[in-house]
């Protein structure tokens, strides 16, 4: 499996930094370089077909995917959430998980479908939460475990396709601890 391209919102983005470094095409498709959401859409949905992606990967993208990029890549696109989902959506996972009191949170892997965080979930992963975290501790500590376990997730996927039926993601197992 080959990484075909990296692509942000913004022209800052640390990743599109590490994309040329690593001699990985980018691209920056900007909201406000379009006259509206639904161009802006059009436009992402566009520039990512170009490459031609088996998946199309959202870690970080705190965007909302319109209807037309998703049917443009249907079951093909997976997002990251800082949560346990179903509990927590939207944009402040761990914001409201701390404010609900919660001791346990932690992240989702899951397909993206036309809601808001609620397609069907491929893999989660648990982060405890001490009396003394801040929002930031927290996320950090996701964002460690996202990481391995989305590198994990397209090890997997680089060899096997992802087998779903309704909201059920089956063959794939979610952790190291889950193995035989």
């Amino acid at each position: 499996m080959e990484i075909a391209a990296i692509g942000s919102d913004g022209p800052t983005a640390g990743v599109l930094e590490r994309a040329r470094a690593a001699a990985i095409p980018d691209f920056v498709v900007s909201p406000q370089d379009c006259a509206d959401r639904e161009e802006w859409n059009r436009s992402l949905r566009d520039t990512v077909a170009s490459f031609d992606p088996d998946w199309v990967v959202s870690a970080g993208f705190m965007r909302i995917l319109g209807p037309d990029f998703i049917a443009a890549f249907p079951g093909r696109i997976i997002n990251t959430h800082p949560a346990l989902l179903p509990s927590f959506p939207g944009a402040h996972g761990v914001r409201d998980a701390l404010a609900h009191g919660v001791r346990i949170t932690g992240g989702t892997i899951h397909l993206v479908d036309s809601g808001v965080d609620t397609g069907p979930i491929i893999t989660q992963f648990a982060v405890p939460i001490a009396d003394d975290d801040t929002e930031e501790t927290v996320h950090e500590r996701i964002k460690a475990r996202e990481r391995d376990e989305l590198v994990r997730l397209l090890t997997h996927l680089a060899i096997h396709d992802l087998d779903v039926a309704g909201r059920h993601v089956r063959g794939y197992i979610t952790s190291a601890n889950d193995l035989p």
